[in-house]
């Protein structure tokens, strides 16, 4: 259950927030989710949406959506768009406190000008490579620029003249002066501002000197009067630049970093890097293709906001790195969507059945429940006619002896309707394929059980053939053949499976999806659940994505 659904969160970061109330050392929560705008959230993001959002609301308090927008250099409006969009549809609201680090890039400068006057900031003009070099390693400590100790007039002109424009990219940085021995590398005179004329997409060329992450987040966190400033292990390095920046800057209440465990989750890659490798790349349709773990392809694939704020729920928050399975996802979205989804009949692979004793002109509306288990959501007409199509698979012409379905002499009970024997088949001449299937009928058995007592034991989906709707269904598997894509010592490109997407043409659903609108979900009897694509489906032209497949290993693993 989550938060959202009334019952308690607890972990170690609750915790820390309890004994802050409890001490008084704040007087409410303030918590923020600050992504940067150069690229989709993803089901990580998510995890952190729901923490953030989640804590806040857990302790009254107020959660923040900033832009981290400090590197022009990807970053988009479209970008920013999408963010909120996803935040909105997992189910959270900013209000009115949507924030940008770029509106502050006049105070983050002042703040840049007091580190120097105080003799803790200084231009270096090393270069990229000079400054990696002098920095050390691990094991060997740093050693000093020849400009740290320029004075702190000359820094100030400097630094002003990089803002001014006066020198070219690359030429001179501002550098915090803290301890190039330092065993945290973090620590070692690390950049604080840099030269870089790309134009920003909010202030155009507004400014030609961006402030580094570490230095504007933390200060970010301080402007807003952030309590809490939640992010993941790999910032717990950064933590000592993190206080360091804010207790030579900030007075008073200062917020406090505290890291939890990222989500990997398997076959599946969280790098936003090798995101935008698979955009840029064309190795996917684009941010949203349903086979991207990002929240706008998981909702075009079908996955419902609550599944996505359950398994968030499920994994808790955690103070080291793990694989989660993928199944365990799947397995909240099948359970979600199991109580929610309407029934529905559609066939993928048709194979013409013609029901030789049925009338030809009669057709008949039959009853089918709209849910098994919810009565309440009522029932649903399904015509049945002397055509139908059934699964292909769902006929063997030399079927084993436990085989439950359609084979020669062989019945079946077709879902919500009648028992059919199979007499005869018709071959195609020249490749010898079964091309349609001849059976009789026995009108007694509709939804009722053989008047003879003989046993049917098996039941198979079906749609009548000249009311059914032609639709294109996409089948959707894992995008990588790989658990662990990220950890594979193996180039990126291999490791994709080419199985990942099956379009099927010629599909049929039944007539009551002629209504189906974009994001439409239904159960596929006997085939899995889908939806109605939110971009390329219509009335006229329908398209369904498979969500899941029915069969849920997670549940059998948590057994």
């Amino acid at each position: 259950m989550t938060e959202q659904d009334g019952a308690p969160q607890s972990d170690f970061i609750r915790e820390i927030i309890e004994n802050d109330l409890k001490t008084g050392k704040h007087g409410g929560i303030a918590t923020r989710f600050p992504p940067e705008p150069n690229g989709y959230l993803h089901i990580g993001h998510a995890k952190s949406v729901c923490l953030n959002f989640g804590i806040a609301a857990q302790y009254n308090g107020t959660c923040n959506l900033r832009m981290d927008d400090t590197d022009p250099a990807g970053e988009s409006l479209e970008f920013v768009e999408s963010i909120q969009n996803d935040i909105r549809w997992l189910g959270f609201d900013w209000e009115d406190r949507l924030f940008f680090a770029s509106d502050y890039f006049e105070q983050l400068y002042q703040f840049a000008v007091t580190l120097i006057k105080k003799g803790k900031a200084y231009v270096c003009d090393l270069n990229a490579d000079e400054i990696r070099t002098y920095r050390g390693t691990l094991t060997e400590p740093g050693k000093n620029s020849p400009h740290r100790d320029r004075p702190v007039e000359e820094n100030i002109d400097l630094f002003a003249r990089m803002r001014a424009g006066e020198f070219e990219d690359g030429t001179h940085v501002l550098r915090a002066k803290i301890d190039m021995a330092s065993p945290n590398i973090t620590l070692r005179d690390p950049v604080v501002y840099r030269i870089k004329r790309s134009g920003h997409y909010r202030i155009g060329d507004g400014w030609v000197i961006y402030p580094m992450y570490d230095f504007a987040h933390c200060l970010s966190d301080s402007i807003e009067k952030i309590t809490h400033s939640i992010c993941t292990l790999e910032f717990e390095n950064n933590r000592p630049l993190y206080d360091w920046f804010v207790n030579e800057l900030i007075e008073g209440p200062r917020p406090r970093q505290i890291e939890f465990a990222r989500l990997n989750l398997s076959y599946t890659m969280l790098s936003k890097r090798r995101l935008i490798e698979l955009v840029e790349g064309r190795l996917v349709g684009g941010w949203d293709d349903p086979r991207m773990p990002t929240v706008a392809g998981m909702r075009r694939r079908g996955y419902t906001p609550e599944a996505i704020r359950e398994f968030c729920a499920r994994i808790g928050v955690a103070k080291n790195d793990n694989l989660v399975d993928i199944a365990l996802l799947e397995h909240c979205v099948r359970d979600d969507l199991n109580e929610r989804a309407p029934r529905a009949m559609a066939v993928l692979r048709p194979l013409k059945v013609i029901i030789d004793n049925y009338p030809e002109e009669q057709v008949e509306e039959i009853d089918c429940p709209i849910h098994p288990q919810k009565p309440e959501m009522g029932t649903r007409k399904v015509p049945f006619s002397r055509i139908i199509y059934i699964e292909n698979d769902d006929f063997m012409e030399n079927p084993p002896k436990k085989y439950k379905r359609l084979g020669p002499g062989r019945e079946v009970r077709l879902r919500n309707s009648y028992v059919i024997r199979l007499d005869s088949t018709k071959k195609n001449e020249s490749t010898g394929e079964v091309m349609e299937l001849h059976c009789t009928y026995d009108p007694d058995t509709r939804n009722a059980a053989p008047s003879d007592g003989r046993k049917v034991e098996g039941v198979i989906h079906w749609v009548s053939a000249e009311h059914a709707i032609p639709a294109t269904v996409r089948l959707y598997d894992r995008l990588f053949k790989v658990a662990d894509p990220a950890g594979a010592d193996a180039e990126f490109a291999t490791l994709l499976n080419p199985e990942s997407l099956e379009t099927i043409h010629g599909c049929y659903v039944e007539s009551s999806l002629a209504s189906a609108q974009p994001e439409d979900r239904y159960q596929f009897e006997r085939l899995g659940y889908f939806c109605a694509d939110r971009k390329d489906t219509s009335p006229a032209r329908p398209v369904f994505n498979r969500i899941v497949s029915l069969r849920d290993s997670w549940a059998k693993i948590a057994k």
